[in-house]
């Protein structure tokens, strides 16, 4: 991006530089308001000493440090100052009061002092030493330290976790032997495992998982608390049933002290119902579906019509969905044992149809018949047909007034088939003053549209398996656009695409493309081709016809989720080919013409020939409540095959930008060492490759909340490293082409910070990128930039500070 106006700057950095003001007196003393007895709590730590692997240290560190167990926190630092306690002091001790402070103190902003308490570090020893026993840490002890000054008290909790108990033995103790018989089929997925420590969670989450296979094997009536464990160190059987079986038991397990790993055998019982002398298997009886069902309506009202078809029975009022179709969308059958699975897959599989906006599903005990369920399906509809229009009203450099409309339209249960039809038309039109005249003139008109159709099944000639679990989407797009430059150029798009979406599991996610083609096809006015396009490369390039077509295929994986609040994944593979399908119809086409005309013939463009692969893999880590780091991995290459000498331009690779190595601008990196000093790079930066490697680690943090908490700020630091190179070599870019002895001294390196304006719906990002190495720098063997830093200089700043402007997150 381009550099902002000098007044933009300006205010800018007043404002940093009063925020450092207020830092730096955040960072004086908090404890002028203190009365004489009263000390202000300014920090805490866990060390933890043991014979146990560091890493095991760590996460007991985390764990000890959380608000649970330590009851008393202190108060939270931002850029080593503890600021939210000098703004609480400015507000309810100060009485500041104006425009400025109330925008500043509002309440997520403050922050109480926290006066340090004895009797709160007591407990929280009580409740460390609990839960180190509950992780079988029989041994452990706990004490704490406190030191003072200048009326400031810091915590240290000392904390030695002894030998730890590991499993040594697991048995079963299950009456009932249909259950045990269950239960041991699936003893390879147990959580408790021989050699393994002791931990209460562990233990817990075992006897969930033993609840929800006996549960999905058809025990509807199941219970969880018919799961009981003895824990048995001494031949034994001491405890029973409880979450902290050894809380005033340690001194029992002194004679294991002197074994080099105490050892426990653990006993999973599983009790009979009281009731009866084996739990019951129950079975699916009816099913009956409610496709519009209103809220706060009972399932026997009169005015539904009843459908009885081969599964389910239908009672609506109108046809909402195909019974076919509805059918199988409820993956039930009569007659099949109750499953906790089926429940899952039911409800998932009418909610991603996309017709419904509540799903609920029940089941009902039958009087006539024992151990049978009625399952009654529940379904309120969605509104059928959305129509929306966008308008939207800018200027540029290059124009003084644009604007643009859409209008947008969407079928949702097209001829009642749960498929979506989609469709968009959008125009705009970019006006000029001209002075001679005083008037306005039109520069460029636009206008083009789009239709979609999606099914929520494979769309194909024949069957084919799919898991209960997955998403299945097949999409149907075509579009065409025209843009209309006046007096320069005019171009004619159209694009096809046809392939499917689906979830293979709940991380993973496939989307295959068979068919995709696209054509651009241009038009330029004689004038502007001879004096502007034909000197100018980037130009030239941009304004070729272009004739892509071949298929797609991406895989993802993302763990997003509850069950991975602290860190998670993200991971996508994608491999495109172009040309293969488009040869064969050129190959017929000759055949059939006696090789007088064929695709590229008829089109006047030739069949671009590539394949292309691309993965991007991120990895985020959550660091408490208020900051986390996000690090990104790039990899991509390009390879033209048979006629065709180099990707289209649109297929090949760029880097610097909002998005990418933000010390850079958008284009202006790469590719190799090369760098383009000519004008026209100035005003058109257009450096392009066949691949890419790059790699990006980003720390943020919470910073303020504004107005009421609605827009929150927030700050981060970043450090972004890669480069694009070419497969061959380029007479006209030397230096360009990848050699892998050169990749240290390729790399391009940056750094910098940045502020974000979070308003929960999207996000508004300021980064400002500083280069670190530089690969075409030639002061330093392998380009090394720092040496060169001068940032009291105006012009360098000019020069080497990108300023980057974009909305939402780079990654």
């Amino acid at each position: 991006m381009t550099q902002p106006p000098h007044n933009a700057t300006t205010l800018l950095l007043k404002y940093l530089l009063l925020l450092a003001v207020l830092l730096t007196l955040g960072a004086c003393s908090n404890t002028r308001y203190l009365q004489d007895n009263q000390r202000l709590y300014t920090s805490s730590k866990v060390d933890v000493k043991g014979d146990i692997l560091n890493s095991e240290k760590q996460d007991l560190r985390s764990a000890l440090s959380s608000k649970s167990l330590m009851t008393q926190q202190p108060n939270k630092k931002l850029l080593n100052t503890r600021i939210k306690v000098w703004l609480y002091n400015q507000k309810y001790n100060e009485k500041k009061s104006n425009w400025f402070w109330n925008v500043v103190l509002s309440k997520r902003n403050l922050e109480e002092p926290v006066i340090y308490d004895t009797l709160k570090s007591k407990e929280s020893v009580d409740r460390m030493t609990s839960y180190l026993r509950n992780q079988g840490f029989f041994y452990a002890t706990v004490s704490y330290s406190t030191e003072t000054k200048h009326r400031k008290t810091s915590a240290t909790y000392l904390v030695n976790t002894g030998r730890n108990f590991v499993i040594d033995k697991i048995t079963y103790t299950v009456p009932d032997t249909a259950l045990l018989a269950l239960v041991k089929a699936n003893e390879r997925l147990s959580l408790i495992k021989k050699g393994m420590a002791y931990k209460s969670a562990t233990l817990s989450s075992e006897r969930e998982r033993l609840t929800r296979i006996i549960k999905d094997a058809g025990y509807y009536k199941f219970n969880r608390d018919a799961i009981e464990y003895s824990v048995d160190t001494l031949n034994k059987a001491l405890f029973r049933n409880t979450l902290n079986p050894f809380e005033g038991f340690v001194n029992i397990f002194n004679e294991n002290k002197g074994r080099e790993k105490p050892t426990m055998d653990v006993e999973v019982k599983i009790k009979n119902p009281e009731d009866s002398t084996v739990w019951q298997l129950y079975h699916i009886g009816k099913i009956y579906a409610y496709p519009d069902y209103p809220l706060n309506t009972s399932p026997n009202d009169s005015t539904f019509k009843q459908d009885t078809r081969k599964f389910i029975t239908i009672r609506s009022r109108q046809e909402i969905l195909r019974p076919k179709i509805l059918s199988k969308s409820i993956l039930l059958r009569p007659g099949e044992t109750y499953s906790l699975q089926g429940y899952n897959n039911t409800v998932n599989k009418l909610y991603d149809i996309g017709i419904w906006q509540f799903v609920t599903l029940q089941y009902k005990e039958r009087k006539d018949t024992a151990n049978t369920l009625d399952a009654y399906v529940f379904l309120t509809p969605r509104r059928r047909q959305e129509l929306g229009t966008n308008l939207e009203v800018s200027n540029s450099s290059d124009y003084l007034l644009g604007s643009g409309i859409s209008l947008n339209y969407r079928h949702i249960n097209l001829n009642k088939t749960a498929t979506q039809l989609g469709m968009t038309l959008n125009t705009g039109l970019e006006l000029i003053r001209n002075p001679s005249p005083g008037g306005w003139e039109l520069q460029s008109k636009q206008f083009g549209g789009e239709v979609s159709l999606t099914w929520p099944r494979f769309a194909l000639p024949f069957n084919i398996r799919q898991s209960n679990r997955s998403n299945v989407k097949t999409r149907l797009s075509m579009g065409a656009n025209y843009l209309s430059r006046v007096d320069k150029f005019n171009i004619n798009s159209i694009n096809v695409s046809y392939g499917y979406d689906w979830n293979e599991s709940a991380y993973k996610r496939w989307i295959v493309r068979p068919v995709t083609l696209n054509y651009v096809g241009v038009t330029l006015d004689p004038t502007f081709e001879d004096s502007t396009v034909e000197p100018n490369p980037y130009l030239r390039r941009s304004f070729e016809p272009a004739f892509i077509g071949g298929e797609s295929v991406s895989y993802i994986f993302s763990n997003n989720d509850l069950l991975h609040q602290r860190h998670y994944t993200y991971f996508r593979i994608n491999i495109e080919e172009s040309g293969l399908y488009l040869n064969g119809i050129n190959s017929l086409l000759n055949a059939v013409s006696n090789k007088k005309t064929n695709l590229e013939t008829l089109t006047k463009v030739n069949i671009s020939n590539f394949v292309k692969i691309e993965a991007d893999y991120r990895h985020f880590w959550k660091i408490g409540p208020h900051s986390s780091i996000a690090t990104r991995l790039y990899a991509g290459v390009g390879i033209p095959y048979s006629f065709s000498q180099v990707l289209p331009y649109v297929r090949q690779f760029t880097a610097g930008g909002p998005n990418s190595i933000r010390a850079w601008r958008l284009r202006t990196l790469g590719p190799g060492v090369y760098k383009d000093s000519s004008a026209n790079a100035q005003i058109f930066p257009d450096q392009t490759g066949d691949m890419k490697l790059e790699g990006n680690v980003e720390y943020r943090f919470d910073l303020l909340r504004m107005f009421g908490g609605t827009i929150n700020l927030k700050g981060a630091t970043f450090l972004d490293m890669g480069n694009i190179w070419m497969i061959k070599k380029d007479p006209d870019r030397p230096g360009s082409e990848f050699q892998f002895s050169n990749l240290y001294r390729d790399l391009a390196v940056g750094t910098g910070a940045g502020l974000r304006l979070d308003f929960s719906f999207f996000l508004i990002r300021l980064d400002w990128g500083i280069p670190l190495k530089v690969p075409y720098f030639t002061g330093d063997k392998n380009g090394w930039y720092i040496s060169q830093w001068n940032l009291g200089d105006r012009e360098w700043r000019k020069q080497n500070i990108t300023w980057n402007v974009a909305i939402g997150y780079p990654f």
